[in-house]
């Protein structure tokens, strides 16, 4: 099972199933392909995922195939991970973050 397992996949009409209606926590990695610090961050968010399976769900949305989603969640830049905790925003994360401050967000949102 290769890290990219742990990540889910989620686009403008599976978002609501996939993160707003789950109970508990999820990060949500809003990306594209032709952004350069999404594909750095990418490794980091897979590490992650994988460590915390279980107690955070990951999700990405690519926001070239689901322009909507980060619409209606005030995306302005990529990469933006956002925390949610049973369909509320609880933390966002705008730009290519450190490793720390990524697993603090994640250790935040299992509090």
């Amino acid at each position: 099972m290769s890290n990219s397992d742990f990540v889910l996949k989620a686009n403008d009409s599976s978002f609501g199933d996939d993160v707003l209606k789950h109970e508990g926590p999820v990060i949500v990695k809003f990306w594209a392909e032709w952004c350069g610090p999404c594909r750095a961050l990418a490794p980091i968010i897979s590490e992650l995922a994988q460590e915390y399976h279980g107690r955070v769900k990951v999700v990405e949305v690519n926001v070239d195939e689901s322009p909507g989603t980060p619409q209606q969640h005030n995306v302005r830049g990529i990469p933006t991970l956002i925390a949610f905790r049973n369909g509320e925003v609880v933390n966002q994360l705008v730009g290519n973050q450190p490793r720390e401050t990524i697993k603090e967000a994640f250790d935040d949102i299992c509090g």
